[in-house]
């Protein structure tokens, strides 16, 4: 395995009034290609905003950061809407799925922004989706889905773009027991069967025992890094 994220002494400072507010105090990271971390912590610990960081959508006020040997702590906005539509595939709690589009087309959309052609647009986006097990609700729109389903188009969606790492922000927040283990196996194979980095962000101990890697945060540092011995949850034949 080599580093495909590397954080020295990241700091994140926000300002409100004549007071600083750090979210991030001097956190040190390295996640290996192939890892499967979560990241742990309360309310205020700093995991989110971690998060934002690690997925381009926030850069810290110092410190560096590398993501797959790109300096990413530096970058321009425009350099890091590309990095995020190259690199990252995100999966959020909410699931994020247009209404008035199936599923397949909620997948093919990240394929649409980056201007890739119709016809390989449909084609990664029935590969993603038979990947998450959806091979046969790929027309059928966001309400005719259950949670789980619905998530596991927004997984699908993740995966078309063929990232590097995918950032799961509390991905079985919405979801039922069943549901939920039903999403872990995927991020499971997905890590150990495509080799995928997967990095989920939980308050859950029992989502968060799925990872090979467990990281603890509070008051915007890491209190504790850990490899665990992971779940391994029993997944259903029509995952594969």
């Amino acid at each position: 395995m080599s580093s495909l994220i590397v954080c020295e002494q990241i700091w994140k400072t926000y300002r409100l009034g004549d007071i600083d507010v750090h979210a991030l105090r001097g956190v040190n990271l390295n996640i290996e290609a192939g890892e499967f971390v979560a990241i742990m912590g309360s309310s205020g610990s700093g995991k989110s905003t971690l998060m934002n960081i690690l997925g381009c959508l926030d850069v810290p006020t110092s410190g560096a950061y590398w993501l797959n040997g790109q300096d990413v702590a530096t970058a321009k906005p425009e350099e890091l809407a590309e990095i995020r539509s190259r690199t990252i595939g995100f999966v959020f709690q909410n699931f994020s799925l247009i209404s008035k589009t199936s599923a397949l087309e909620n997948v093919q959309l990240p394929l649409f922004y980056q201007g890739v052609s119709l016809k390989e647009q449909r084609a990664r986006a029935e590969a993603a989706l038979a990947r998450v097990g959806l091979a046969h609700r790929e027309h059928h729109y966001p309400a005719q889905l259950s949670g789980g389903q619905q998530q596991r188009v927004a997984i699908a969606r993740a995966l078309v773009s063929q990232p590097s790492v995918i950032l799961a922000d509390e991905p079985t927040g919405n979801l039922d027991t069943e549901s939920s283990l039903e999403i872990m196996g995927i991020f499971q194979q997905l890590n150990r069967e495509d080799g995928l980095t997967v990095l989920v962000v939980t308050h859950e101990h029992d989502i968060a025992a799925y990872a090979a890697r467990q990281i603890v945060m509070k008051d915007g540092g890491i209190i504790r890094d850990h490899a665990t011995e992971p779940t391994n949850p029993a997944i259903s034949s029509h995952f594969v």
